[in-house]
């Protein structure tokens, strides 16, 4: 009887934890059926993690402070001249073909130039405004949550890899725990003979073992001494080694410099950020035009003049996500989230801290822990069947 109440104690809690991450999408029919508890609540896991990385780990103003416009530009130089050479040329050869084809090279070269100075100047002055108003352009939040809601496996990876000491503790404590429960069990079916006795104990193998070891991870909070022992939660305890993996994930998967471009191009503000390259845009070429502005509205039309200044802008936006690539090297080590994100777990409270695992619990832990109780009690059943039929 101890040896089954261990093995109870230990498959209740594998199932229990892998009930909180497998399957990935809804099995079975209907109503009735499973999806693991995380995968199930994405959305709401993954907005509760990310409100707290938001808050209290990554300060986007700080983080994107630390790229230096000029370096970024130099970085970039290359395929902004590129993409500036092809964009003059597509431009002038639609709206003035025959002026562009009489040119002499030397003079087309020369017109190709001076765009070609002025755009690293531009670049620069968007990098700064960007920089400085970076979260009127980037939403990191709603970024991570859309990562992490489309890839139900890498919220998984956020909230098992960080917590794997963890997982292996709660599996091999129902071990320890069931063989305690087991012994009482034992004593008392000895005394009664009562078939209930072994459902009941099964299922309150299944229900407490659940129970404590979820406990045991996150409390006490701080160290607390029981005697000539001292314990404090295993989550607790484990604070730098957490901050390394819990970075080391967010930096390589989820705050990814790939990432941050595909939100700022794309995301729910991508909007303000193309209204900044239009008016940019459309100011260079203003510049560039300048003294001879007159001449070349009245070569081209009005009209025409503006348009010629938004399909400028509009090429302009159509290149960015293939220029933007050749920075993610040196933004990746200029944000550094990694360091940052180790160094603000740090410095959390340990209610802050609890944080970053706990919400994966503590909606759902009772459905866990009575799945631990319903297999415990079916298992004590068919111990009742063998003993006695």
């Amino acid at each position: 009887m101890p040896l089954i109440a261990a093995i109870i104690g230990y498959v209740t809690k594998r199932a229990a934890i892998e009930m909180m991450f497998h399957p990935l999408e809804f099995v079975g029919v209907g109503p009735f059926g499973w999806q693991g508890v995380i995968p199930r609540n994405a959305r709401r896991m993954a907005t509760v993690a990310m409100e707290l990385m938001t808050t209290n780990l990554i300060d986007p103003r700080e983080v994107f402070s630390r790229l230096d416009p000029k370096r970024v530009t130099e970085e970039l130089r290359g395929p902004i001249e590129q993409a500036v050479d092809e964009i003059t040329r597509e431009l002038l050869a639609e709206y003035q073909p025959n002026l562009w084809e009489l040119l002499p090279h030397q003079a087309q070269r020369r017109v190709l130039d001076r765009v070609k100075a002025e755009a690293p100047r531009v670049v620069e002055r968007m990098m700064r405004e960007v920089s400085d108003n970076i979260e009127d352009i980037l939403d990191v939040k709603d970024m991570a949550v859309r990562n992490l809601v489309r890839d139900k496996a890498m919220l998984n990876r956020l909230i098992r890899d960080t917590a794997a000491p963890e997982m292996r503790f709660i599996a091999r404590a129902g071990i320890w725990f069931g063989l305690v429960i087991g012994f009482v069990q034992l004593v008392t079916w000895a005394l009664t003979k009562d078939p209930w006795v072994l459902p009941v104990f099964g299922g309150l193998t299944g229900w407490l073992t659940d129970w404590l070891a979820l406990k045991m991870i996150f409390f006490p909070r701080l160290p607390r001494r029981f005697g000539p022992f001292v314990w404090q939660g295993m989550f607790q305890r484990r604070r730098m080694a957490v901050a390394h993996d819990y970075g080391d994930l967010i930096a390589r998967e989820i705050l990814t410099v790939g990432n941050v471009l595909e939100a700022v191009l794309t995301g729910p503000k991508s909007d303000r950020l193309y209204a900044l390259i239009h008016r940019e845009v459309r100011r260079a070429i203003d510049r560039q035009a300048s003294l001879a502005k007159p001449l070349v509205v009245a070569a081209v039309g009005s009209r025409r003049f503006q348009e010629m200044k938004a399909e400028a802008a509009r090429k302009a936006i159509e290149r960015m996500p293939e220029t933007l690539r050749h920075v993610e090297d040196y933004a990746t080590g200029a944000l550094d989230i990694r360091a940052t994100i180790i160094r603000q777990i740090q410095a959390l409270t340990p209610v802050q801290y609890e944080g970053l695992l706990r919400p994966a619990f503590r909606q759902d832990e009772w459905k866990l822990i009575a799945v631990g109780a319903v297999i415990g009690f079916l298992v004590g059943e068919l111990q009742v069947l063998v003993l006695l039929h």
